[in-house]
């Protein structure tokens, strides 16, 4: 019966990804229903500080990006590609890879990507080979973010688990395997695919004179926008958050209200500082609070809060149902080969197109396996797995922000342009994650 309750699981994140984003969260929430009430499961809690996290987190971005942060930062890298043109291909992945660990979430790259791409065409470089990596890169990065929810969630787990780890150790962990992951299929893209001119798809296009005319006179460009002075301020307040919540993470005596108590969780740190940080953004920018709502991060950040209240809320139920009857096969597995763990999260990344969401749903179970934090820290980088599906929103979108049509989604669907570079970016980023986890975690 268990085996059938998770393949009924499964069916419910299928249908629900097939309308993304809010409808994942709602068609999760009727199977949490029929788990509940048909199958007598009962209900764990909700996922509520995740959602927290993201709430303050996203308000706070969205308050930069009203106050036109979001412009100045993609200023800032345009002028960085179009200095160095020919090393597209290297800069632009940790372009994205540096917007995402500051913002906390991969959905600010939108605006880079056409970007990206001219510059790319402008200089003879197959596009596909910048703008995908960059894709990835912009994901790959969450798990390397001081306040992305993935990385909060595991530090208010496993802080309870073994005390010596802190947002630090973590970060000291995630961030040079992310870093080597993205450096890895950024090396592999400077040759990947053949070159323009000796692309056949590509010059049997040129011949079509609207589509010629379309590319060599299109230049997507941010530079020819003056921005003001509270731009420039709303970033550098937003890097002032994000270097305050570091800082409190090193020093627990300043999350130490008295004598004696438990310094104050790095998740309702991390809360307070994006609301508080968010206030000073509003009010330092006299920015209108009506046009927050209206940017792409406040949108894709409340989507992705619904779609893990649902997500997160039936499969855990659903584990700590089923958890005692698994539990003795499964660690023995893992516990002999423990990359089987990292297959398990990117398999669980790939159904339900979250990072978050999967840290939400897998870690408590590796935890209930035993697994040891070390490995949990080290194999993090394996919950990004929805490239392997050709649906994401950023892959999407740098599909179509291509227009010489180099990077694209093949006849057989899964031969499209992301997949080999999104292997390569987490298979290295578990290798050394793992290895560095031994030596900072113990």
């Amino acid at each position: 019966m268990l085996y059938m309750e998770f393949l009924f699981l499964l069916l419910m994140l299928y249908i629900g990804s097939r309308y993304g984003g809010i409808g994942l969260g709602v068609v999760s929430g009727i199977g949490l229903v029929i788990e509940v009430f048909i199958f007598k499961m009962p209900p764990t809690s909700p996922p509520i500080t995740v959602m927290l996290i993201i709430l303050a987190v996203v308000t706070c971005a969205s308050i930069l990006e009203a106050a036109g942060g979001l412009k100045y930062m993609l200023q800032i890298a345009e002028r960085l590609l179009r200095k160095n043109p020919k090393r597209v291909t290297l800069i632009a992945p940790f372009v994205t890879y540096t917007m995402t660990f500051m913002l906390g979430t991969g959905h600010a790259v939108y605006s880079i990507m056409p970007i990206i791409g001219d510059v790319a065409l402008k200089n003879g470089i197959r596009p596909e080979r910048p703008m995908a990596a960059a894709s990835v890169a912009s994901q790959v990065a969450i798990t390397a973010s001081p306040i992305s929810a993935a990385v909060v969630y595991y530090l208010a787990q496993l802080v309870n688990v073994q005390a010596n780890i802190t947002l630090l150790s973590i970060l000291m962990v995630t961030v040079p395997a992310t870093l080597c992951g993205t450096l890895a299929m950024s090396l592999y893209s400077l040759r990947r695919g053949k070159e323009l001119q000796d692309d056949p798809d590509y010059q049997a296009r040129l011949k079509d004179p609207v589509w010629r005319e379309e590319i060599r006179n299109t230049t997507a460009t941010t530079l020819n926008e003056t921005l003001p002075a509270k731009a420039r301020n709303s970033v550098l307040l937003f890097i002032g958050s994000i270097l305050c919540i570091v800082l409190i993470a090193m020093v627990p005596e300043i999350r130490t209200i008295s004598e004696g108590s438990k310094p104050i969780s790095m998740a309702v740190v991390i809360q307070m500082m994006m609301l508080c940080f968010g206030g000073i953004i509003l009010l330092v920018t006299r920015t209108n609070p009506k046009n927050v709502p209206d940017g792409v991060v406040f949108k894709s950040g409340m989507v992705a809060a619904i779609a893990i209240f649902g997500i997160a809320w039936m499969s855990d139920t659903y584990f700590k149902y089923a958890m005692p009857q698994f539990k003795s096969g499964i660690v023995e597995m893992v516990q002999l080969y423990p990359w089987t763990f990292a297959l398990a999260l990117f398999v669980v990344s790939v159904v339900v197109n979250s990072q978050a969401a999967t840290a939400r749903m897998m870690l408590p179970v590796g935890l209930a396996l035993g697994l040891s934090p070390a490995l949990l820290i080290g194999l993090m980088p394996a919950v990004y797995g929805y490239f392997f599906i050709p649906n994401y929103p950023s892959d999407i979108a740098t599909v179509n922000f291509d227009v010489s049509g180099t990077t694209k989604i093949g006849k057989w669907y899964f031969n499209h342009s992301f997949m080999a570079v999104g292997l390569i970016a987490v298979v290295t980023g578990c290798i050394v994650g793992y290895l560095l986890a031994q030596v900072v975690i113990g």
